[in-house]
């Protein structure tokens, strides 16, 4: 070997021991800066302090009951209280929220093709016998509106345009 292939080595070597330094200090820093923040009054919060620190923060908010239902509206998803809500409940904020189901309004078999893109698309598991009483709780409680045209306008003062 030459005295340039030698050169050429030690660079090499100097520049991986650098990568090095800098890779350990980057997967270090992050735990060394957690337990400093950890250990700011001088110990580590231990699992039980976290949780009564928990507990404390929730005694002093106002806690809704999760089942409550007003005028027939599930109050904490805003689901319309009816045969097969529990099950429509369950299944379907498993993956997205109730407002997803409530902001739109479909006819049983557009109920049903929505289900279908979930499954194919989305990896909506096999609802089984479940998937009738669902649909049935949709296309009743979320069906489309029938809505005319407005009221035709009343009691109007019209001017006329002139040129």
């Amino acid at each position: 070997m030459s005295m340039k292939d030698d050169k050429f080595i030690l660079l090499i070597e100097r520049c991986f021991n650098s990568l090095l330094a800098i890779t350990i200090i980057a997967l270090i820093f992050p735990f060394a800066a957690y337990y400093f923040i950890c250990t700011y009054e001088g110990k580590v919060n231990s699992e039980a302090e976290v949780e009564t620190e928990l507990v404390m923060e929730v005694e002093n908010e106002v806690i809704t009951n999760d089942n409550e239902i007003v005028n027939g509206v599930h109050v904490h998803s805003g689901l319309i209280e009816d045969k097969g809500y529990e099950i429509v409940f369950a299944t379907c904020t498993k993956c997205h929220s109730a407002k997803l189901v409530t902001q739109n309004r479909a006819t049983r078999e557009g109920w049903e093709s929505m289900i279908r893109w979930m499954q194919r698309t989305q990896k909506l598991w096999d609802l089984g016998e479940n998937e009738t009483l669902i649909l049935d709780y949709l296309s009743k409680n979320y069906a489309p509106e029938k809505k005319g045209r407005r009221a035709a306008l009343a009691n109007i003062d019209w001017y006329e345009l002139k040129d």
